[in-house]
């Protein structure tokens, strides 16, 4: 005798609609549940949000369910199915449904997307391109549908690396450069998994003969204003400091030593963020500096800085340069602008940043304080006058 067939908890129709609009409406609205995002009453049952946005769509896809229903006891056992069958996974959702990594809607995904091009062709990520190629063939169909407005590039940066940075394009060129651009999906698999590396600095820009072997963990792949660094703690002196990836050649090697946790991975990048906004540009001090800054027992430089007429009004657009700074503006009788006095407190590891900063407005900055920065500043102009004067002469 045949055996009798066991019927699916969704064979009923009802109960079937009810769970492919509930994935459709997760699909639709991501991060649907959370009761801050949905504008909620705060009655505590993030389930009601997602009921209501499911009435909604059943309502435009002409599916009328009798009133009252699905219950939120429905949509508990649904959201029970869908975890079954690994389309939600088995936790808590905090923060409101969505299925897979489908976290964004379209205008959420259009932004992510106008990021991801900025990155890969500007700052040259050969990570970001890969994504970006794929992202452009998998979403060519909604781009059609939306007339071309998925990727049209709203928002752009323009900031862009004056070095090559992807591998491919390198051998696209004919310009092979033996650089640690072609090992950093080694580098930042050892940033998460906390694993020390070796690297071998190729040249010092700076005279400081830092140059072969350095053992180091490192924390983070920074762009800055034209070009990548990498954010490290030195393994021996456990001292932070920023190297720019091209002044690291293509040796790369995974240390054989104890593993340390994302948590300390963590804190040690919010210290190099901590002396990177305290300070000016990417200096970060020597050892004994960086941990007198952080304990809170270094003293800052005062730094007063006035810039004339026509840089001061620039200068005064830039309310959030530097956390610590104040910006005076000076008036004449008729209420015009003429100067702006500018007040920093940096340490002194920041001081040659700040005044090369400076120098890139002229003769329309002087140096009021620090005394020797002041010195300095005019040194600098006499050596220029001296170079103009001279090469004037001959």
């Amino acid at each position: 005798m045949p055996k009798k067939p066991t019927l699916h908890p969704y064979s009923d129709q009802l109960a079937f609609e009810r769970l492919i609009l509930l994935i459709a409406t997760i699909l639709q609205y991501p991060g649907v549940g959370n009761e801050e995002l949905e504008g909620h009453d705060g009655c505590g049952d993030a389930l009601l949000a997602v009921q209501k946005r499911l009435w909604e769509v059943a309502l435009r896809y002409g599916v009328n369910f009798p009133e009252g229903y699905p219950s939120t006891s429905n949509l508990r056992k649904d959201l029970q199915t869908l975890r079954r069958y690994g389309l939600l996974q088995p936790r808590m959702y905090r923060w409101g449904y969505y299925l897979g990594l489908a976290v964004l809607d379209q205008k959420q995904l259009r932004l992510a997307l106008q990021a991801i091009a900025s990155q890969a062709s500007y700052l040259s990520d050969s990570q970001a391109k890969q994504v970006y190629q794929i992202l452009e063939k998998r979403l060519r169909g909604l781009d059609d549908d939306l007339g071309g407005e998925l990727f049209y590039p709203v928002r752009q940066q323009l900031n862009r690396a004056i070095m090559f940075t992807d591998p491919e394009e390198m051998v696209e060129q004919g310009q092979r450069e033996e650089t640690l651009f072609h090992h950093l999906d080694i580098v930042e698999q050892a940033i998460l998994g906390g694993t020390a590396i070796e690297l071998s600095r190729r040249y010092d820009v700076y005279g400081h003969e830092r140059v072969g072997m350095e053992q180091l963990w490192p924390l983070q792949l920074v762009f800055y204003n034209s070009a990548w660094y990498l954010l490290y703690e030195d393994c021996q002196r456990h001292h932070l400091a920023m190297g720019r990836i091209d002044r690291f050649g293509e040796y790369c090697r995974v240390l054989d030593t104890p593993r340390r946790s994302l948590s300390i991975q963590r804190q040690r990048l919010a210290d190099a963020h901590k002396l990177l906004n305290n300070g000016w540009g990417l200096y970060l001090g020597d050892t004994k500096e960086q941990k007198d800054e952080l304990c809170g027992r270094l003293q800052l430089t005062l730094i007063h800085v006035r810039f004339f007429q026509p840089v001061a009004k620039i200068i005064l657009e830039g309310s959030r340069r530097h956390a610590k700074q104040e910006l005076a503006p000076q008036k004449d009788e008729q209420g015009n602008l003429q100067c702006v006095d500018y007040y920093v407190k940096l340490p002194p590891r920041s001081h040659n940043e700040f005044l090369l900063w400076i120098k890139g407005y002229m003769e329309s900055v002087q140096v009021i304080a620090p005394a020797f920065l002041a010195t300095q500043h005019l040194e600098s102009a006499l050596k220029l006058l001296e170079r103009y004067q001279t090469s004037v002469s001959n």
